[in-house]
């Protein structure tokens, strides 16, 4: 007991740690001290971080969990730092408004975001946000952008006196020239919102091809640990599959070829890992005749 109450004091005192300065603190062994923080856990009196530096949680008393964010910048992968930035600074975001790697992201840094739901819709809040702050958030919007279309609306009276005919033929002049440029201007969005439009589209279909390959990991019981990389045209992840860690490279296409192949082969190399592809078909049969052939090749020499 007077170990355990050390250690909470420990704790109280520095705040989230790891079982080596909770090791150095008590005098214990790391192992021992590992044995006792996970007693405690058990008995509820302290929590762990989903967080890992290095290989280890972090340990500390509950309410003690905005002290987490020191820890976040040094100790997060890259899709994930992007993701708790993001979600720092904006306080909410809507999930099927974000890229398919920040939502995977938000998934992983537990300690940092929080789901909730409203009207079927997922959203998440950064940690040390009240949820209560969501509606008084989105009431300010609302207030804001009717006031703004309020300014763009507002209609501008002017009086003018009546002047030569010169002027008046001047004036019909300007405004052909601002009709112009009106319907200049129009084009011109026109042509945005097709862009923006079409934009939309292909994000759809990325969106779809992350969801595919999600679900068959899913039903495959595998694990995703990091996305390396992701476009329209492929996707490179690390995974985790009985137990062992791969690489994975995903092509959005029907027909992968030898090219693919050695580009997947080479990200694996790279991360020193296995490797496993997959594609929406399968491989063109060049490829399948190329793949049996290095199976059962023995040996490549050179005749001297």
């Amino acid at each position: 007991m007077q170990t355990k109450e050390k250690i909470i004091s420990i704790l109280r005192l520095n705040g989230p740690s790891l079982p080596v300065h909770i090791a150095k603190g008590t005098g214990l062994s790391i192992l021992f001290a590992s044995a006792f923080l996970s007693e405690l856990f058990y008995e509820k009196k302290i929590s762990i971080s989903n967080l890992k530096v290095g290989s280890s949680p972090l340990y500390f008393i509950p309410g003690q969990e905005p002290q987490l964010e020191r820890f976040a910048m040094n100790n997060l992968k890259s899709k994930e730092k992007e993701a708790f930035l993001l979600l720092k600074d904006r306080q909410f975001l809507k999930d099927d408004e974000q890229e398919p790697a920040i939502r995977v992201a938000l998934r992983e840094i537990k300690d940092f975001a929080i789901a909730f739901r409203i009207t079927n819709e997922i959203y998440w809040r950064y940690f040390t946000i009240p949820q209560e702050e969501f509606s008084k958030k989105t009431e300010k919007e609302v207030v804001i952008e009717i006031k703004n279309k309020g300014e763009i609306n507002e209609p501008i009276i002017e009086l003018v006196e009546e002047d030569s005919e010169e002027e008046e033929e001047s004036e019909d002049e300007e405004e052909q020239e601002e009709d112009l440029d009106v319907l200049e201007e129009k084009e011109e969005v026109k042509k945005i919102e097709k862009k923006k439009a079409k934009k939309r589209a292909g994000k759809k279909q990325d969106e779809q091809f992350f969801n595919k390959i999600k679900e068959f990991l899913s039903e495959k019981s595998i694990d995703i640990i990091d996305i390396q990389s992701f476009n329209k045209n492929d996707l490179a992840m690390k995974i985790k599959e009985d137990g062992e860690e791969k690489m994975l490279i995903a092509y959005n296409k029907k027909k992968i070829i030898s090219t693919d192949l050695l580009k997947a082969y080479k990200k694996a190399e790279e991360a020193n890992l296995p490797y496993i592809v997959l594609s929406l078909g399968e491989p063109a049969k060049k490829l399948k005749d190329l793949i049996s052939a290095i199976k059962e090749l023995s040996k490549i020499e050179k005749i001297e």
